[in-house]
């Protein structure tokens, strides 16, 4: 990976990142990442998840790694601010979050988008399986979630995600990219991710969310930013220095373009330990 040009101050930066398949693995592991969390955080150098994953689901992340930062949920729908006191400037509307702090909105409610993925599938002439409609036997063998995981994964506030049809039967089955094409052409966003892909609302997608949380820092910090999917795409395009985890086979197809153009820098190894690497190489916490 390149490194930076001149030495990289630490507290002159927020650390952006995706949660699954780039800090987490298949497994939800982030061990190898976790004393440079604890350092990070003991420095003052916010780490911000921006992920698929709910606000339940990331209270629990930031519990277990020691985190205090605000968080991104939902692929962009909403910022959270656990800690607002701490001088966070909250410009845009914003209101109390059930588990503390304030919780600032910026995509659609899930039962205005519901809707409109089932018009999406109806004018594909196939039908899509949103996560809502899926038993917990299948939820928890599609994410490897206990059933409580399950459950927290369940709780869809600003977003839908959902599969495709697998089985062809009476429906056609449909590539990725034809779903995103026609969302786009509908004012939507779907957005691909490891597991499910992710109708939202046009205005809320990661890269959006990196904006509203850069107007809300009242230190003007630069970006470092890192993720694995194309889901990540706004967000490692909004930052000053991306970084694109691969997994066990590499990065994914659809960045390597990106890479091999030098928009983006690609770790070392996946997850955790080339996140590690990543975060303390562009750093300079070596």
């Amino acid at each position: 990976m390149q490194t930076p040009s001149s030495p990289a101050v630490a507290s002159q930066w927020l650390v952006v990142t995706d949660l699954d398949g780039t800090l987490l693995d298949h497994a939800y592991d982030f061990s190898a990442a976790a004393p440079l969390l604890q350092r990070l955080e003991q420095q003052g150098v916010p780490v911000v998840p921006c992920t698929s994953k709910t606000a339940e689901e990331v209270e629990q992340f930031q519990a277990a790694a020691g985190l205090s930062s605000p968080y991104i949920v939902e692929n962009g729908g909403a910022i959270h601010f656990p800690h607002p006191e701490e001088g966070w400037r909250l410009d845009i509307p914003h209101q109390p979050a059930p588990g503390g702090g304030v919780v600032a909105p910026l995509g659609w409610p899930s039962q205005r988008l519901r809707p409109l993925l089932d018009s999406l599938a109806a004018e594909l002439d196939t039908q899509f399986f949103a996560l809502a409609d899926l038993s917990m036997e299948e939820l928890m063998a599609r994410t490897g979630l206990s059933p409580a995981g399950a459950a927290l994964a369940a709780r869809r506030r600003w977003s839908v995600p959902f599969v495709l049809a697998e089985d062809q039967g009476q429906y056609q089955a449909v590539a990725i990219e034809a779903v995103e094409s026609l969302a786009a052409a509908r004012g939507l966003k779907v957005l691909q991710g490891n597991r499910f892909a992710h109708l939202i609302a046009p205005g809320s997608d990661k890269g959006l969310a990196l904006a509203a949380l850069r107007r809300a820092d009242p230190l003007g910090r630069a970006v470092l930013a890192l993720g694995d999917s194309p889901n990540d795409t706004a967000l490692l395009d909004g930052a000053d220095q991306a970084v694109v985890v691969p997994g066990a086979n590499g990065p994914h197809p659809r960045l390597q373009p990106a890479i091999e153009a030098g928009d983006y820098q690609l770790a070392s190894a996946p997850h955790a330990v080339g996140w590690t690497d990543a975060v303390t190489t562009w750093l300079a916490l070596g």
